[in-house]
């Protein structure tokens, strides 16, 4: 049987707002071309930056209408022509610029990886981009063993992956995080303490050798009490807010690279590294699932999920 399209539902908005403009619609999904392949989904991170964006509230300007969602897990259904190393029933996880909350996803190979054995696909889901954009923080400050940093927003979606691969390399992390969190941080190895106001002279206080780079997650509270510290402005980065306001670095993910995608999810199949899971919500209550992820202070990630076949 030849290839053929598949109808399918997508995520998507017409105007800026809310988690209210969004909808979904029924569009048609092409066989995969060459060196490319299709996924049924099965489950997509949901990102602070795409509320960001719906909302106008980003230095990012996408042209409307637009398709929501960048991370996604799933299982491969076709490969395109010149495709190695994927095969279809393979279950695969990836980022693409938009559309990944989708009933079925196209997207290069190139930017897939495939989900260990004993790895969810809800757990995979939240790695492409957030684990990725927190890797290439953490390798952007040449750091070694020994060395201290700060990382905000510690139990969120890149911090606690970011924190959690810096303590795995050795490294001394401290962390802000609400007193909620904090034993979960602790048996991670991250020392954790509160945000909010008085945070400069906590900061000091727990690290009176210094603090050797700050990974930002929250904006201008943490990158101002870093500076207020002394903290070398090429020695904090923020993937929070405007960097060049503040004169920091603002290195967030690059390229899709999926050496370290097989990295990261290497990582949590052995159980290194734990990628919480905030809330899931099916695909049809996008809306709500975005109005959860908005509302803050959670630890780990919000995804949607493939809703379930109708009876």
């Amino acid at each position: 049987m030849s290839p053929r399209p598949r109808p399918s539902r997508v995520v998507r908005y017409h105007e800026r707002g809310g988690p209210e403009v969004m909808g979904l619609e029924t569009i048609e999904v092409p066989p995969p071309g060459a060196g490319e392949v299709r996924v049924r989904f099965a489950a997509g991170g949901l990102n602070p930056v795409d509320a960001k964006i719906r909302s106008g509230r980003s230095r990012i300007a996408i042209p409307l209408p637009v398709d929501v969602g960048r991370e996604f897990a799933g299982v491969v259904e076709e490969v395109g022509a010149g495709v190695t190393g994927i095969a279809p029933g393979d279950r695969v996880f990836g980022s693409i610029p938009q559309r990944a909350f989708a009933d079925w996803v196209l997207a290069p190979a190139g930017v897939v990886a495939r989900v260990p054995d004993g790895v969810a696909l809800e757990v995979a889901a939240g790695l492409a981009l957030a684990g990725q954009t927190a890797w290439d923080a953490l390798e952007s400050q040449g750091l070694v063993a020994g060395d201290t940093i700060v990382v905000s927003a510690v139990a969120g979606g890149v911090g606690g992956i970011l924190g959690q691969l810096a303590v795995h390399r050795g490294i001394r992390v401290i962390g802000t995080a609400g007193a909620g969190n904090h034993a979960w941080l602790r048996a991670r190895g991250v020392e954790p303490v509160l945000y909010g106001e008085g945070l400069r002279e906590r900061l000091a206080a727990a690290a009176p050798g210094g603090i050797t780079a700050v990974f930002d997650q929250a904006g201008a509270e943490t990158i101002e009490a870093a500076l207020a510290l002394g903290v070398p402005p090429e020695r904090i980065n923020t993937v929070a807010t405007d960097a060049s306001a503040y004169g920091v670095r603002g290195v967030g993910r690059g390229a899709v690279h999926p050496p370290t995608l097989d990295a990261l999810a290497a990582l949590v199949a052995d159980g290194t590294l734990d990628v919480p899971i905030a809330a899931t919500f099916p695909l049809s209550e996008v809306r709500t699932a975005f109005a959860f992820l908005e509302a803050g202070h959670l630890r780990g990630k919000v995804v949607v999920t493939a809703d379930a076949p109708s009876q």
